[in-house]
């Protein structure tokens, strides 16, 4: 059952009834009655500068207790940066590693190696931010997850180190949140969100979301070691300097006991939150988090804030450093996501949109025609059809990865044009924010390894930053040459693969893009879009991480030397523009491979893509499917999922078939159907 706050405000009856025409079976569905326990209205809750003090100077306290000096980050729930400090004694400089044991140099692991000649490795200050970033991003007032968390999720397989089991659930979500991505914002833009992570999502322990009144408001990321990695193995109880100091940090505003991971199953198997924590037997604090002392006791004399360029600055001055920031009230304009004020995507219940940065009053991606031209491209009246029926088939459906059980299903919805173009977004109150960015890449990544001339784009790869170290055309930072992938794909799949106009949803494209194939299969060899599995980690995937890395650098080697001629642009990836006005490259925030994103057909020609990202990937592949079919019922005018004969569930590498869709059993609360998507 809810909290008494949550049956205050979500009690059933808070909503209207709206009736959600059944998908396929007539059924109709009360979304009051759905909405039990399920956050539909957000209260104007959010961290003052005060607690933020107040948290740092708890995990303070702790870290001095441990011996164990420690740089600390604060963020709202939209990623704005409240606060960071830098104990004494703190190491400065970070070590990315797996604690594989594969040879250095590899993927993320070797960005300190490519930035030693141009002033030196990444600082800790951007870990502690990724970790708190990703504390808050990944959580809702339904879930509670940490980066322990997604470190088990974002494994070769899930569990971690269990033989024969596939991928973890959100395999590849560490790279989304880029420094690059065209929808997270910076801090010159203001307070709206969603804002960038400097490393993407974390996995190492030390980030944990941060509530008031059961109601997610920011997120703590601790890094004290200088070592940067994940949790390889989950079946011991570690004792993490880093995640303990958060756990101090966050007394007080801790995330509700029934919503935590660890009481949420994926799969039938338990996720994780924390290892150790206050409620264990014997207490693994060294501390008295109530003792800490306030701020100003602290700051000047454990340690001092540290300025982080373009994350926690003053117009950019990064020295002295600010003071310490209230947060964001989500789910009012200036953090950057709010209600629905037209009506345009509500239809079938209370929807939430982004904010435009420039004027908080407006809609930041209101449903617009394609850029294909008239005739061919999505209208807005389709594209806002399309955002409707996705939304209406969250309100239905049932959540995976949420508390209570049976609360609908949360998300973020985004739609774009066959050129990578933004032709809206749309979302649930409470959907968690790490979706909005990952929605967009979905569907981004579905059209554009749709489109007939993916493999030239991809052969066409030039980036200046690789130039820079000196490596050749078409190579990236690490020595890649981006075009190896193509020709692996095709030896792969089929001669004509990438240029032959099949359809692939994320989930085919996860196929494709896992350390062994099929997914799950220990020992088999990678797919094309992988590297082999001596080479292969969570910071060193293959295609996914090699087409933004050179980003990746090129915003690292800003952040170390201050040029701003240096920062990366505000969009990922080194391919060709290929949009007819404007200088949008493909695949804009970066590659996305897990399901929940599909390519948009207009009697049988790509128009764009959907992609849906929230509580669960069989939910996410469900709602952007049959939001897509149930959109083309009410259109009429062609625009419907990709035709049956050219989708690649037609195609079986090594004579394994690929997925296209997989919708979950017996989706619905109250509802009897069980295989939704058949014959779709």
């Amino acid at each position: 059952m809810p909290t008494g706050l949550h049956r205050g405000l979500c009690r059933a009856g808070r909503l209207a009834l709206v009736a959600l025409a059944g998908l396929g079976a007539g059924l109709v569905m009360s979304v009051s009655a759905r909405a039990q326990g399920n956050v539909t209205q957000i209260p104007p809750l959010a961290l003052s500068a005060v607690d933020v003090g107040q948290i740092i100077s708890q995990a303070v306290l702790e870290a001095q207790a441990r011996n164990r000096p420690a740089t600390i980050a604060v963020t709202d729930r939209v990623g704005n940066v409240l606060g960071v400090f830098r104990m004494n004694g703190a190491p400065v400089g970070l070590s990315i590693t797996t604690n594989r044991g594969i040879a250095a140099g590899n993927g993320l692991e070797s960005v300190e190696q490519i930035l030693n000649p141009l002033n030196g490795p990444p600082t800790t200050d951007l870990a502690a931010i990724a970790k708190a970033v990703t504390g808050a991003y990944l959580s809702s007032s339904g879930n509670a997850f940490s980066t322990r968390t997604a470190s088990q999720i974002i494994q070769e397989n899930f569990n971690p180190l269990e033989f024969r089991a596939p991928g973890g659930p959100l395999f590849g979500v560490q790279f989304s949140s880029l420094p690059c991505s065209d929808l997270s914002l910076r801090e010159p833009q203001g307070t709206p969100g969603p804002k960038r992570s400097p490393l993407g999502l974390s996995g190492d322990p030390g980030g944990l979301p941060l509530y008031k009144s059961g109601f997610v408001v920011g997120a703590i990321g601790v890094e004290s070691d200088g070592i940067y990695s994940i949790d390889r193995n989950i079946t011991d109880i570690d004792t993490s300097d880093d995640e303990l100091i958060a756990v101090a940090g966050s007394f007080g505003f801790e995330a509700p006991t029934n919503i935590r991971a660890n009481r949420i199953t994926v799969g039938g198997k338990t996720l994780r939150f924390v290892d150790r924590d206050r409620s264990d037997r014997n207490n693994p604090l060294f501390s008295n988090p109530a003792a800490a002392p306030g701020f100003g006791a602290i700051d000047g004399v454990a340690g001092n804030r540290v300025g982080v360029r373009n994350y926690f600055s003053t117009a950019g001055v990064i020295a002295p450093a600010p003071v310490l920031r209230d947060g964001t009230i989500y789910g009012q304009p200036a953090s950057g996501y709010a209600p629905d004020a037209t009506g345009v995507v509500s239809q079938f219940g209370p929807a939430f949109v982004l904010r435009d940065p420039a004027n908080v009053n407006n809609n930041r991606f209101p449903p617009i025609a394609g850029s294909e031209g008239a005739g061919t491209a999505l209208t807005a009246n389709e594209v806002a059809t399309l955002l409707q029926n996705a939304l209406k088939t969250a309100f239905a459906g049932r959540a995976q990865i949420r508390q209570p059980l049976n609360s609908f299903i949360q998300v973020t919805v985004s739609v774009v044009d066959s050129n990578g173009i933004v032709l809206g977004v749309a979302r649930t109150p409470d959907a968690p924010i790490f979706g909005t960015d990952v929605s967009l890449q979905k569907a981004r990544t579905a059209m554009f390894f749709s489109r007939a001339n993916a493999g030239a784009l991809i052969r066409a790869y030039n980036s200046p930053v690789a130039s820079l170290l000196g490596q050749p055309v078409g190579n990236n930072a690490l020595g890649v040459f981006l075009s190896s992938y193509v020709t692996l794909f095709q030896n792969f799949v089929s001669a004509s693969a990438l240029t032959d106009g099949v359809a692939y949803s994320t989930r085919g494209i996860g196929n494709l893009d896992r350390p062994f194939y099929p997914d799950g299969v220990d020992g088999t060899p990678n797919g094309p879009f992988s590297i082999l599995y001596n080479k292969w980690s969570p910071f060193n995937v293959g295609l996914q991480l090699d087409l933004v890395i050179d980003n990746i650098a090129q915003h690292l080697i800003f952040l170390n030397t201050g040029n701003a001629a240096l920062e990366t642009a505000q969009q990922c990836s080194f391919l060709p523009v290929t949009a007819p006005v404007g200088t949008l490259r493909q695949l804009a925030n970066g590659m996305q491979p897990f399901a929940g994103g599909f390519p948009l057909y207009r009697n049988g020609t790509l128009v764009g893509g959907i992609g849906v990202s929230g509580d669960g990937i069989d939910q996410d592949d469900s709602i952007a499917f049959l939001g897509a079919h149930l959109a083309g019922l009410a259109l009429g005018s062609g625009v419907q999922n990709a035709p049956i004969g050219i989708r690649d569930d037609q195609l079986s590498p090594l004579g394994a078939r690929l997925r296209y869709v997989s919708c979950p059993f017996q989706p619905r609360a109250g509802g009897s159907d069980q295989n939704i998507c058949r014959g779709k």
